[in-house]
């Protein structure tokens, strides 16, 4: 028996033991991995170990594989903690995916093949043995007939899988199955397995998911073109429970750990979805179990095909060799689930299925599932017969009473469904998306389940490509989320892990933070950095506290009203070479997302900007690698020649040192020509963090921090007026945004060329160094609010304009930054790239209603600025409320 629940779960209600700090949940513990107690249970890790074993979940660090075992063991307010942050973690990854508050299940029939199997697990009540099949008036195999007529009626009401699951190669150890199979002319399980997977599509539109057992890479071949998903539980990587007598897996031989993770990596190599798990208190250690969840998450990074996981409890059941076994406890089930999903990250989808449940539904959404795997309306569970599935509508009223919203998905997950080739075979593509809504990749509520035709693809293939990225990013989105040369581009992942794992670690706070908010209260210029660190790490009423403290100070020298600007970005290239590891934005030459745009287009779109009340332009691009140095002044004099009264906001210190080394001029020279040219200030970013320890994990050619203060500085003393910005919430820590904004404060207090400090949460979703698994998923909230608090109070009085970022938090973030210690929201943007390509969900652009309205919610008046923090003329202000700062058309791209 393999992928579908292959146990029993706990009732919530049947153990008065369940608060015990006991190991029953983990089996029969023996001798083996922790320490014993007089009384035979493990000894429970020290209060230091859970508490840095939370403080780093907690921080977002990577777990290894002690910390996990440590955190399975959490119960009482650990475990409460534990299970918090892993739902924020749960909550992340379905933000990025685009389905946040979703959790989905997948509207089924349990077809069980054939109940026989070559192995003899000590739990399992699913398979039988020839002579009670005869006994009971059933064949080896179900029948063709018995297969489709469920079928067919599960495709009356709706359903849009077959689950079929069988034990594995059962003709190997039962001359009756072999039979079975020579009398239908079949060769072997797997080819009736092959043959009913085509005839449920053809005959009634279900899509197969198939739980076969153990496969080799070649069964993949065969089975690949009739499913779109498959799947096989782990179950457990404690070879002793296979290899010792008395073991729950001793003699069977699919269920040793070193064939079953194989199976997981031919999956992988075949570029097959496929589901697994664990089963949770056969007789494992908490080690061991924290051991098969780091081996399932290496096959998951290396090879990106585990499209879910299942975290599921034993349960004794009568006439099965383990009946005595001590049922597993509830909160061992939730730190499971919890601690699978800090483990597994927050693009992993983990499954508990609800007919096993009951009443716990709501812990364990808390502890981290976004999925309830397959409910049937037709068939019941025949793994748990006892257990009946829930109702669809109950489990969407027990879902959205903890905040989620029921969606139904396919077999194959929407990443997959939206991924299309190599991980769907052309011959079962024309199914799934019959079924699948083909913007989220989610079941279709209105799509006909019905039979279509399983037959090979038309040789003819029309490649197609993106015309217009600034507005289809909106509204398709980008073609994928990494390019091509991802594997290559940016130098050696496995490296770069190891080379990010010291900044990565937290550090000690030993300074009183009550001390620390009377000092900042008092004067935030003497906060010490002892002091300042403890305030970027507060959290609950203590950020409360500093957030108030920061709003205090902002209203001292901002007043307030907040202010943002009508102004236009304008990305002119997006092919850059750089390989920037956080940059979702750039592409080759050759990419389909790439592009560049002529000095007419750019010029037009300046005009465009202005007739609708724009004073700025903010004009960047990737490091083309045609683009002679020159090109920049070119940019800037053609928006002046269109737009003489175009304030031009435009080319980072990275573009001004690849502008200088291109033209063989200095940094000084170099701006002084800009200057010249049109530039009248320029962004300060490409600051991402400064220090070199972050931003060479961050980057692999980019501008050293040094090289990024030198520009800055220059131009300042150019008279040319810059913003700053950090981007956090990646690979750094709270120290590293100390040191960024302690530099940024002594710059200013040389030169007073900064307009603003701008914040710049890292945006994961699509960034090749999330992806690889090294960062972060972006900021938490707590983050988001300390920085933008801690930016005022460190950076007083030296800058006084705070600035949050809309496209990156959306309107209720921004307008919880407001009430943070920001004063201004930025611009109205009108078309945005970087972020959007980044993976933001909130959209290209703001009209001037929107951000008044984002300043009203924090309950503050609003007004327009200009780059440089003046007044706007009156004629500027009448066009730009006449349009609303909206475009009246988006000029298209041209390919580059």
């Amino acid at each position: 028996m393999t992928d579908h629940q292959t146990d029993h779960q706990t009732d919530p209600r049947s153990d008065p033991r369940s608060d015990r700090r006991s190991d029953r949940g983990a089996g029969r513990q023996s001798d083996h991995g922790a320490g014993r107690q007089a009384d035979g249970h493990p000894v429970p890790p020290t209060g230091n170990a859970m508490r840095r074993a939370l403080r780093r979940a907690r921080d977002g660090v990577a777990l290894d594989v002690a910390e996990a075992a440590v955190l399975l063991r959490a119960r009482g307010e650990d475990l409460a903690e534990l299970v918090a942050v892993a739902g924020r973690v749960r909550d992340a990854g379905l933000d990025a995916a685009g389905r946040p508050g979703v959790i989905t299940y997948s509207k089924s029939v349990f077809i069980p093949l054939t109940r026989l199997c070559r192995d003899k697990c000590h739990y399992c009540t699913f398979v039988t043995v020839p002579g009670k099949l005869r006994r009971e008036g059933h064949g080896m195999f179900m029948s063709p007939d018995e297969v489709l007529d469920i079928a067919r009626r599960g495709a009356e009401l709706g359903c849009k899988e077959a689950l079929i699951t069988l034990g594995d190669k059962p003709e190997d150890r039962w001359p009756e199955a072999r039979e079975w199979l020579d009398a239908h002319g079949y060769d072997d399980t797997l080819a009736y397995v092959r043959a009913m997977s085509v005839r449920i599509l053809e005959e009634t539109g279900l899509l197969p998911h198939l739980n076969p057992g153990v496969l080799s890479w070649t069964d993949f071949q065969r089975l690949k073109p009739v499913a779109p998903s498959m799947g096989m539980m782990l179950e457990t990587t404690a070879t002793r429970l296979w290899s010792e007598p008395g073991g729950p897996h001793h003699g069977s031989p699919d269920k040793e750990p070193a064939v079953r993770l194989r199976v997981l990596e031919d999956a992988g190599r075949s570029s097959v979805p496929f589901t697994s798990g664990l089963l949770l208190g056969i007789g494992e250690t908490y080690e061991e179990r924290a051991e098969s969840l780091f081996a399932l998450r290496r096959v998951a990074r290396a090879y990106h095909g585990i499209q879910e996981l299942i975290i599921q409890n034993f349960r004794a059941k009568p006439d099965t060799a383990m009946r005595s076994m001590p049922d597993a406890e509830l909160d061992d089930l939730v730190a499971a689930v919890a601690v699978a999903r800090l483990v597994m990250g927050p693009s992993a989808c983990l499954q508990a299925p609800p007919n096993l449940v009951d009443a716990a539904y709501e812990r364990l959404i808390e502890a981290g599932i976004d999925d309830w795997g397959g409910v049937s309306p037709l068939t019941i569970d025949h793994v748990n017969p006892e257990r009946p599935w829930p109702r669809i509508d109950e489990l969407a009223e027990r879902s959205a009473a903890a905040g989620f919203e029921l969606r139904e998905r396919l077999c194959v997950y929407p990443e997959f469904v939206k991924r299309g080739e190599p991980w769907l075979d052309p011959r079962i593509m024309p199914h799934v998306r019959a079924l699948a809504d083909p913007r989220t990749g989610l079941a279709d509520p209105d799509a006909v389940v019905r039979g279509l035709p399983w037959q090979e693809p038309d040789e003819a293939f029309v490649p197609t490509g993106r015309t217009d990225l600034h507005t289809a990013i909106d509204t398709e989105g980008r073609t994928s989320d990494r390019r091509d040369d991802f594997d290559e581009v940016y130098g050696d992942w496995e490296a770069l892990r190891e080379a990010a794992a010291p900044g990565m670690v937290p550090e000690r706070i030993d300074a009183d933070v009550r001390e620390a908010l009377r000092v900042a209260a008092d004067d935030p210029t003497k906060l010490t950095d002892p002091q300042a660190l403890a305030l970027l790490h507060a959290d609950g009423p203590a950020l409360d506290a500093l957030c108030a403290v920061a709003d205090d100070v902002r209203r001292s020298v901002s007043g307030d009203e907040v202010t943002y600007i009508v102004t236009r970005n304008i990305n002119f290239t997006n092919v850059c070479y750089t390989g920037c590891r956080f940059c979702a934005f750039a592409q080759r030459r050759t990419d389909a997302d790439a592009y560049t745009l002529s000095l007419d287009q750019v010029a037009d779109r300046a005009r465009q900007a202005w007739d609708v009340g724009a004073v700025e332009v903010c004009m960047q691009g990737g490091i083309h690698p045609d683009l002679p140095g020159t090109a920049y002044f070119d940019i800037a004099r053609a928006v002046k020649e269109r737009v003489p009264g175009m304030h031009v906001h435009a080319f980072s210190p990275m573009e001004v040192v690849n502008g200088a080394t291109r033209t063989g001029l200095s940094i000084r020279e170099w701006l002084t020509a800009a200057k010249e040219a049109g530039l009248d200030s320029i962004p300060g970013t490409a600051a991402e963090i400064l220090d070199d320890e972050v931003r060479w994990v961050l980057t692999k050619g980019k501008l050293p921090a040094a090289t990024w203060i030198e520009v800055i500085t220059t131009a300042h003393e150019l008279g040319i007026r810059s913003s700053s910005t950090m981007m956090y919430g990646h690979v750094d820590q709270p120290r590293h945004w100390l040191g960024h904004l302690r530099t940024l404060a002594s710059i200013q207090q040389r030169t007073g060329g900064f307009t603003e400090f701008v914040t710049l949460p890292f945006i994961h979703t699509n960034a090749p160094v999330y992806l690889a698994g090294i960062a972060r998923p972006g900021p938490t909230v707590r983050d988001n609010r300390a920085v933008t608090a801690m930016a005022r109070l460190l950076l007083h009085p030296h800058i006084p304009n705070i600035q949050t970022s809309w496209v990156k938090l959306g309107a209720e973030g921004a307008a919880q930054m407001l009430r943070s210690g920001a004063n201004d929201l930025g611009g109205t943007l009108m078309e945005e790239t970087i972020s959007r390509m980044a993976g933001s969900s909130y959209g290209s652009y703001r009209s001037i209603r929107d951000l008044e309205a984002i300043a009203e919610a924090a309950g503050r008046p609003s007004r327009p600025r200009t780059t440089l923090y003046g007044e706007v003329p009156a004629e500027r202000q009448a066009a730009a409320r006449a349009s609303d700062g909206h475009l009246p058309e988006l000029l298209p791209v041209i390919e580059g």
